[in-house]
């Protein structure tokens, strides 16, 4: 019996997922559905079924139609998790494993929001980058001037990518004022900049935003397969000038096993975490969908796309984390630019 999985528009590493399950076939009958809002033939042609997901509001409720009409049994959101939550229990009375990084709505809309995120994991006594909120011009002056000797950062309350966020600079007269403009992969701001930036600005004026203190330690980034809150495999990557290096960090994972428990994460999903300068690791936040370095886990060993949804569609047996980091080779991969006719 073929086994029907389906691949909703994500924010990344779609094709690389794509890729590693037909790659599975030699082993599973599989039937690939992928979808997406835009006209992406280099994403979609890896599927066997291609799909146009609506702009509008019907989006989700479309998908959700079509996946039960299709018999998929699993469904990875990818994108709006908070919204298919809405449909789990319609799914699960079809036969769909739904696969949003989570159970419930509640809980994404918690980690979303990086400040709410940030206290739940003090109250699970989970180490976490500290975070003062600010939603105004007088509430950041005010933070500033309480924590003017403390190397600090700043960042949307929502967001991805790295979008908003800035180390702020005044050591030895602080960045230079067009630094900012000239060299912006570093997301380096003199704080006079900033602050003068964001009174002015009309695009930030309805975002609340976070002051934090500024890790200087090694960041790693953690790919997690989980179910309910248990951790069935992960692979741990940290990023030495344009070299990934991959394996599973212990001293990393000892935080990031209670973090998946906590929030009773389920599905594939990554964690950001981010050492401080006497090496010591703190959580930065989740994402509830795979990462878009997921592929690099291939070279490890353990491809945790196929690990991770051949188990959800009852193909193979749960995972033990034990025999997962066993089977973990560590590597260095290089990402390399490439084209793809379309």
């Amino acid at each position: 019996m073929t086994c029907t999985l389906w691949l909703a528009e994500a924010q990344s590493s779609l094709r690389d997922m794509l890729l590693s399950l037909q790659n599975a076939k030699d082993k599973h009958r599989l039937h690939l559905i992928a979808s997406h809002r835009h006209d992406r033939p280099e994403i979609l042609s890896v599927a066997d079924t291609a799909m146009t997901e609506p702009s509008d509001d019907s989006r989700v409720s479309w998908v959700v139609q079509n996946a039960i009409a299709h018999g998929v049994s699993v469904l990875l959101t990818g994108r709006n998790g908070a919204d298919y939550e809405r449909h789990r229990d319609e799914l699960d009375r079809h036969g769909v494993r739904l696969l949003t990084g989570a159970t419930n709505r509640q809980t994404l809309l918690d980690i979303d929001d990086k400040f709410t995120f940030s206290q739940i994991c003090k109250k699970h006594d989970i180490p976490v980058a500290h975070a003062w909120r600010f939603d105004n011009f007088d509430e950041l002056t005010d933070l500033l001037a309480q924590h003017q000797n403390t190397p600090l950062c700043v960042k949307p309350v929502h967001g991805i990518f790295a979008e908003g966020f800035w180390v702020l600079d005044n050591a030895d007269g602080g960045t230079d004022p067009f630094y900012h403009l000239y060299r912006t992969e570093t997301k380096r701001i003199h704080t006079d900049q900033f602050v003068y930036a964001y009174q002015h600005s009309k695009l930030i004026k309805d975002k609340a935003m976070l002051l934090m203190p500024y890790l200087s330690g090694q960041e790693y980034s953690v790919d997690v397969v989980c179910e309910r809150g248990e951790v069935l495999a992960a692979i741990t990557r940290k990023k030495v000038g344009s070299v990934q290096h991959i394996g599973y960090e212990p001293a990393v994972m000892e935080i990031v096993i209670p973090l998946i428990k906590a929030f009773g994460c389920d599905g594939i999903v990554s964690v950001q975490t981010r050492a401080d300068g006497d090496g010591n690791h703190h959580v930065l936040e989740i994402n509830t969908r795979p990462s878009g370095g997921i592929g690099y886990t291939v070279h490890s060993g353990l491809d945790l796309t196929v690990l991770g949804l051949m188990y959800f569609a009852g193909l193979t047996d749960k995972p033990s984390l034990t025999d997962s980091i066993a089977s973990i080779t560590p590597c260095q991969v290089r990402p390399l630019m490439t084209s793809v006719m379309i």
